[in-house]
This record gives structure tokens, C-alpha cells and sequence, in this order.
């Protein structure tokens, strides 16, 4: 079997799979995997990023939460721009493809929330807590997370399962390469502070620094602005017409 031929057979398949299951289940069942979706945003995992860094100094999960999340940066963009996918209600049209969520502006291929929960689920399970049911509870989350944004919309399952597959990349990437380096750089850092340093424990500069206060709100604003910014404009923009 030729390549191009693969190729179309995957996107026959894709077309089909996408229509069976857009909407699959109805509205109470859209919103829960709406719900479950949120797991696999990028903006949940800034957060954490911000707040290791920030609010609860813990360099071990700093390092790990940054890495995968720059080596995700690495892979699925570069990704999305090398294969260029329209999104499926861009190809089939809204009127056979209902976008049950606020619509993607990014590139189809591959996903971004497949990655994210599937290297985030394997370092948490597998490397943090190391327990095979924690690791198989997180596998089924990853699995429902992949599964909403096919139901949602706004990906074909060939989107999401090399989404996953590159998370897998990305989890053992991170935590035998980058990981390594990060740790290094943060205790060089560390060197040069003249302060005593908050491990693990609330930033004592909460409760004594206003300009910290103000640092702090201002980068979590910024990320809710961030994340909430297409969807405010497309509200404002149905208002107005």
C-alpha cells in the first residue's frame, strides 16, 4: 500500500468517526466531556507552572510541569505547522460538523489537550506517585479527554491519537533530558539569591511584599485573559450584530 494511499484511507476513516460521534450522547453528556476537556488546556498547566514558581516554591515540580509543557511547545507546534490540517467544521462544514465548544483558531493536527493530559497523566502516575492504579485512572482520563474533543468538534481521532503519542515522546524527553538541564539551571540561579528561599511552603513575600501581591495577580489575570480572550471578543462581537 502506497503512502498517499494510507493517507486517504485514515482520512476516510477520520471523516467517519467525526460524524458518528459529534455530539454523541446530547447535551448532558456534552457538558460533562466540556467539563473533562478542561484537563487537557494549556492554561491549566501555566497555572501550575506559575504557582510552583510563585505561591508554593517546589523546584521538583517546577521542573517536571515546565519541561513537558516546553517540550509539548516544541512538538505540537511545530507539528501543527509542518502538516498544516484544517480543523473537521472547516473541511466538512458547520453543517455537518457541530462545534459544541468555543471554536479553535490553532491547526487540526495534531492535539494539543491529547498531549498535554497523556504526558501530564504519565508523569504524575508513573513518575510522581508510581502506582499502577493511579497511572491506569489517569490512561482513562487521558482517554475521555482525547474522546471530547472528538465528540466536541474540533478534531479527528487521527488528531488525537498522535497527540497522544507524541505526549508519551514528550513525558520521556522531559523527564531523561530537560528535566535534568531545568534542575541544573534552577540551582544555579538559586546561588545568586540573598534571600532565604521558601521551599515548599507558602512565599512568606505574600504577606509582607505589595509589589509581590500585585506581581502575582497580575500574571494570573493575564493568563485568564489569555485563555478567555477569543471567547469574550466572539460574545462581544454577537452582541453587537
Amino acid at each position: 500500500m502506497e503512502f498517499k494511499d494510507l493517507l486517504r484511507r485514515v482520512d476516510e476513516w477520520d471523516q467517519k468517526i467525526i460524524i458518528k460521534y459529534n455530539g454523541f450522547g446530547g447535551k448532558p453528556f456534552t457538558k460533562i466531556l466540556k467539563f473533562i476537556s478542561f484537563f487537557g488546556r494549556e492554561t491549566l498547566w501555566i497555572s501550575l507552572i506559575a504557582f510552583y514558581l510563585l505561591i508554593w516554591y517546589d523546584p521538583f515540580l517546577l521542573t517536571n510541569i515546565s519541561a513537558i509543557f516546553l517540550t509539548g511547545l516544541l512538538l505540537i507546534a511545530v507539528t501543527k505547522k509542518i502538516f498544516n490540517r484544517a480543523r473537521p467544521f472547516e473541511r466538512l462544514g458547520e453543517g455537518k460538523i457541530k462545534i459544541l465548544e468555543r471554536k479553535p483558531s490553532s491547526r487540526s493536527f495534531p492535539s494539543w489537550h491529547s498531549y498535554n493530559i497523556m504526558s501530564y497523566g504519565l508523569l504524575f502516575g508513573v513518575f510522581f506517585v508510581k502506582s499502577p492504579i493511579i497511572t491506569f485512572l489517569m490512561l482513562v482520563l487521558a482517554t475521555l479527554v482525547s474522546f471530547s474533543r472528538i465528540q466536541l468538534g474540533v478534531h479527528y481521532p487521527s488528531d488525537v491519537i498522535v497527540g497522544s503519542l507524541l505526549g508519551i515522546v514528550g513525558f520521556l524527553l522531559s523527564i531523561n533530558l530537560i528535566v535534568p538541564l531545568f534542575q541544573k539551571i534552577i540551582t544555579y540561579f538559586d546561588t545568586f539569591i540573598t534571600y532565604e528561599i521558601d521551599y515548599q511552603r507558602i512565599n512568606s513575600m505574600l504577606s509582607s511584599q505589595v509589589w509581590y501581591i500585585i506581581l502575582c495577580i497580575t500574571i494570573y489575570v493575564m493568563i485568564f485573559l489569555s485563555a478567555t480572550y477569543r471567547g469574550i471578543k466572539d460574545h462581544l462581537k454577537r452582541s453587537m450584530s
